[in-house]
């Protein structure tokens, strides 16, 4: 199953540059890198990230985080995927640039 990762410009190029990160901010504060499944990341994108630009997309498959990765409550009692440690590059599926559109970002039409 794949889980999907929203980046800003600045901290997908440090991920590029430095093979891992602890995340963004707010997962750095957490500490936890958040992630959401296909149907909780529009959502996310709606609510964290609503109006930026510059954004990537990054699917990662949550079979091979190992036991570093907790699926926990957090939006309306939703199972949410947390990794309990770094997010590393070699993780990484795919990335690919998340636009804005008329109505929000627009996601791509094939995320698997």
């Amino acid at each position: 199953m794949l889980i999907y990762k929203i980046l800003r410009s600045g901290e997908w190029t440090a991920l590029k540059r430095d093979g891992e990160t602890a995340g963004a901010p707010i997962d750095e504060a957490d500490g936890y890198v958040h992630f959401s499944t296909l149907e909780q990341v529009r959502e996310t994108a709606a609510k964290h990230f609503a109006g930026e630009e510059g954004l990537y997309l990054l699917a990662l498959e949550a079979d091979e985080l190992g036991e570093a990765l907790k699926w926990e409550p957090s939006r309306g009692g939703a199972l949410f995927p947390h990794l309990y440690g770094p997010l590393r590059l070699s993780d990484v599926r795919w990335s690919r640039p998340l636009q804005m559109g008329l109505g929000g970002h627009v996601f791509p039409d094939d995320m698997t």
